[in-house]
């Protein structure tokens, strides 16, 4: 995670963007890019949506799309110094408190 949020700070510095990398601008870039990887599954039936891979070109699509989710998420997160995979990790174990096995197994609902 270290090498991918430095290479696409790098990128950035580099064409001397980080001017535009505010975390608004960055957080809209990103909702654009979650957008984006919708409008591939939009009119998918669940069993299309779930075989997406094995066809090359939507594969394709769906595999950019969530690489520029991945990297607006990344520069997102280094601009307001979070780290992803700590929040992630925290966010998994508060899930897991709120949501147990025993409870959760099987259903969809929210508590």
């Amino acid at each position: 995670m270290d090498d991918l949020t430095a290479r696409v700070r790098a990128f950035a510095e580099e064409r001397d963007w980080q001017q535009f990398h505010t975390p608004k601008n960055l957080a809209m870039a990103l909702a654009g890019e979650v957008g984006e990887l919708i409008a591939e599954f939009q009119w998918l039936t669940p069993e299309q949506s779930a075989a997406v891979m094995s066809d090359p070109d939507a594969g394709g699509r769906v595999r950019a799309e969530i690489g520029d989710v991945m990297i607006y998420l990344t520069r997102l997160a280094d601009v307001l110094g979070v780290d992803l995979v700590e929040t992630a990790l925290t966010k998994l174990e508060d899930s897991a408190r709120r949501y147990p096995i025993e409870q959760a197994r099987g259903s969809a609902a929210k508590r």
